[in-house]
């Protein structure tokens, strides 16, 4: 048995972690082919080297996008202190040209102490912003510019894009351009005049791999064993977690996880919700707490309404499945009672309704959202003669009759 008292400084160490972006990616950024390396050659170059530069950060929600920028900034910003102004736009906000180079100006007025005027027109804030480049540029100091949500800054004139990147073709101007997006078409969006002085640098943000996932693993969940925790706890602790590693049904979890969500995000959730079950009696992290994170994360509400199903309601689910295996796409209530009725005299089954009581067991399918009708008449025709068609798959079926409270055991087989 652990201490509670180092079980619990344990949890809020791994909770802590898996809150600061910063220490999660961090492994992910030594190698040298990674974003975060060639991100900080591309910025760092157009520090030293006094040049301009463009580049876009593409790749989907929750893949680390603005995490390795963050990084990457950090690291420049202590590297080069007085060398680097930060100039940070977000679409959501700023995607109408005059808010944003107003947005530009204000920060700019911010960074260097000058006094910013709230009348200013665009085209003043524009001249600001251009001699702010210029003055800039010859003190060797050099503008970053952040655009998140970057496809949203297409929209419209592209005044603001125009003007960024027109500046930026001034030998005596030093900035960085980094838009940031989760289209990876977002330079196909440009105007021929903006994607003209754009210099057309991408870096593409895919999933994980499964080496990334685990190094990333050990990385966050490991405890360190030169800290204020107990030496022999920490040593044990992390012994544990690496046995589990290499456990194969840890690994269908965590690969079963990745097929369902591979973003990096939605598995920092899904480690904080298996880290908050741990038990703190024993002190260490089990199997079964991630075992019960990903069935509470990964919720199928269809296979709940199927918990929920009355015995007659599941032999209507499976009549219609084996409608569907025999090629029938389209098919009634009708048809639907005729292999209701053929599954009754070839297994001699008590569950017998009338037409009447399967209608409204048919209807209640219906409602539940399990079946649809397959044509767009509206109300015109009876229900019990309109097409239908399942909008559950046979797998899910064939799990949730397994996990049904009280289904016969032979309609299990049917559907499987």
């Amino acid at each position: 048995m652990v201490s509670d008292n180092a079980a619990e400084k344990a949890l809020n160490l791994i909770r802590s972690r898996l809150c600061n972006p910063n220490f999660i990616f961090r492994p992910l950024c030594n190698s040298p082919d990674s974003n975060y390396s060639k991100l900080k050659f591309i910025v760092s170059s157009s520090v030293t080297e006094a040049c301009n530069n463009s580049v876009l950060l593409l790749g989907p929600r929750g893949s680390g996008k603005v995490a390795v920028l963050d990084l990457v900034l950090e690291d420049l910003l202590l590297e080069y202190p007085d060398m680097i102004t930060l100039i940070r736009l977000n679409g959501l906000l700023h995607s109408d040209d005059n808010s944003a180079v107003k947005e530009i100006a204000r920060q700019l007025c911010v960074e260097h102490q000058l006094l910013f005027s709230k009348m200013a027109s665009f085209d003043d804030n524009s001249e600001f912003m251009i001699a702010m480049l210029r003055e800039c540029g010859l003190a060797h100091k050099t503008i970053v510019f952040v655009l998140d949500e970057f496809d949203l800054f297409t929209q419209g004139k592209q005044r603001l894009l125009y003007a960024l990147l027109d500046a930026m073709q001034s030998v005596t101007s030093q900035a960085v351009v980094i838009g940031v997006s989760c289209r990876l078409d977002a330079d196909q969006l440009l105007e021929k005049r903006v994607k003209s002085r754009f210099s057309h640098r991408k870096l593409l943000f895919l999933p994980p791999s499964e080496e990334d996932i685990y190094r990333l693993l050990d990385h966050v969940l490991s405890l360190p064993v030169d800290s204020s925790l107990p030496h022999d706890y920490a040593i044990e602790f992390n012994a544990k977690l690496h046995s589990m590693f290499s456990d194969e049904r840890f690994r269908q979890v965590i690969n079963s996880y990745m097929n369902f969500s591979p973003a990096v995000r939605h598995l920092v959730k899904f480690l904080f919700r298996a880290a908050s079950d741990m038990d703190l009696k024993l002190g260490y992290l089990s199997f079964e707490n991630f075992k019960s994170a990903i069935s509470s994360l990964q919720r199928q509400p269809k296979m709940e309404c199927l918990r929920d199903c009355s015995i007659l309601e599941l032999y209507i689910l499976v009549c219609m499945k084996r409608l569907e295996v025999k090629e029938q796409n389209s098919y009634s209530f009708s048809a639907v009672m005729k292999e209701y009725k053929s599954i009754h005299d070839s297994f001699q089954t008590s569950d017998y309704y009338s037409q009447d009581v399967c209608l409204r067991a048919f209807e209640h399918v219906l409602q539940r959202g399990l079946v649809c009708f397959a044509d767009g008449r509206g109300r015109i025709q009876s229900t019990e003669f309109r097409p239908v068609k399942l909008l559950i798959s046979f797998a899910e079926i064939s799990q949730g009759l397994k996990a049904h409270h009280s289904c016969p055991a032979f309609l299990q087989k049917l559907a499987s």
